[in-house]
């Protein structure tokens, strides 16, 4: 999402007395903080393509997070602010960081543990061979 449509967003969200910032996260890649008044930030991704969630940190440790918002790849620059103000932030609320396989298996038996492979000799898997001489 661009800066100025973040800023407008944050904006908004100030005047509704929730304490928003814009969160630089990379190059070129913004999102929303919002600080929670136990401590935590909610570090919401409000990117156009991938839609709104969040992830909680407390102290700089994930504890869990906000799953995506059904939609909001099209939300209105409202509609998000409304989605976000709306967001409780409990611990009984939120998904905690293993909440999610990563890869689901819909009503398959469980997965069995990997036999472990062949174990590899130490050392180089072939032979060094020597370096050209410099002329």
């Amino acid at each position: 999402m661009e800066p100025d449509r973040i800023d407008r967003i944050v904006s908004a969200l100030r005047t509704r007395g929730i304490m928003a910032h814009r969160a630089e996260e990379g190059v070129y890649e913004f999102g929303i903080r919002v600080v929670i008044p136990d401590g935590s930030e909610a570090l919401w991704n409000a990117d156009g393509a991938a839609g709104l969630d969040a992830e909680v940190v407390r102290d700089g440790t994930l504890i869990g997070y906000v799953p995506h918002i059904p939609g909001s790849e099209t939300f209105t620059e409202e509609q998000t602010v409304d989605a976000i103000a709306a967001t409780r932030y409990s611990e009984e609320g939120l998904h905690p960081p293993g909440d999610l396989p990563a890869h689901p298996d819909p009503g398959g038996p469980p997965s069995q543990p990997r036999p472990p492979g062949p174990t590899r000799p130490r050392g180089p898997s072939h032979p060094r061979r020597p370096h050209w001489p410099h002329k």
